[in-house]
């Protein structure tokens, strides 16, 4: 449990690193009246400091390396 663990906060703290965070959009309504409709869409960024990646990756390098002593 601890291998999967480790490999995926390996993976997660890459990612963050390469990245630095992550955006989603959501569609937010304007108007509605009737058979008039009127969407926007607004895009939301998430940004993910490199220090979080950092410790994700030494996070999962760690658990990895006591899995393998055990």
């Amino acid at each position: 449990m601890n291998k999967i663990f480790g490999i995926a906060l390996v993976v997660l703290g890459l990612a963050g690193l390469a990245w630095g965070g992550f955006t989603y959009t959501t569609k937010e309504k304007v108007i509605d009246v009737g058979p008039i409709h009127a969407t926007r869409d607004e895009t939301h960024n998430i940004p993910v400091p490199p220090i979080a990646g950092g410790i994700a990756l030494v996070g999962g390098i760690a658990l990895l390396v006591m899995g393998r002593n055990n």
